[in-house]
């Protein structure tokens, strides 16, 4: 993992394509300061943009869900926002120098996710966490939906689907 005193974190770009360190507000999320997530939600995604900041805070992000031990649905969805964005032409690739600890937070956070798929019922983990599997499991369509449809939108999509 990216050492957190690494100096490379103060010129990653975050999703504004802009320097961003999220080390401030991983340090807070880390205290339980949810207020955290909107500024991580804000800076590290921008309309389907992402930047390595974004790739080398996944790492962080699953380890602090690691650390605190709830089925937090915001970690599931940022970090599916983050790796279906990693896919879109535009924005970078993962640099050599993170790909491992971005592989091994993905193989952890499938294991985690199983285990909390049995710990809740809310419908928003739920799809996160199902979402965050299927691309992990390289079902990347199906991630991608799950992930960004509410479950009244994917309703209606089928529902259309009936009616035609």
């Amino acid at each position: 993992m990216l050492s957190l005193d690494d100096e490379r974190w103060s010129h990653l770009e975050g999703g504004y394509r802009v320097p961003y360190d999220p080390r401030p507000a991983l340090a807070r999320l880390r205290d339980g300061d949810g207020a955290a997530w909107d500024e991580l939600w804000n800076e590290l995604h921008h309309q389907g943009d992402v930047g390595v900041a974004s790739y080398a805070a996944v790492p962080l992000l699953v380890e602090i869900h690691l650390e605190r031990d709830v089925p937090e649905w915001q970690t599931y969805a940022l970090i599916g926002t983050i790796d279906v964005c990693r896919m879109r032409e535009g924005n970078p690739k993962l640099p050599d120098w993170l790909q491992h600890e971005y592989a091994g937070a993905w193989e952890s956070i499938v294991a985690v996710g199983c285990r909390d798929l049995q710990r809740t019922k809310e419908e928003t983990a739920v799809r996160s966490i199902l979402g965050v599997i299927a691309l992990a499991k390289d079902i990347r369509t199906l991630g991608e939906i799950i992930l960004d449809f509410t479950g009244d939108e994917l309703l209606e999509m089928i529902q259309a689907f009936r009616d035609k």
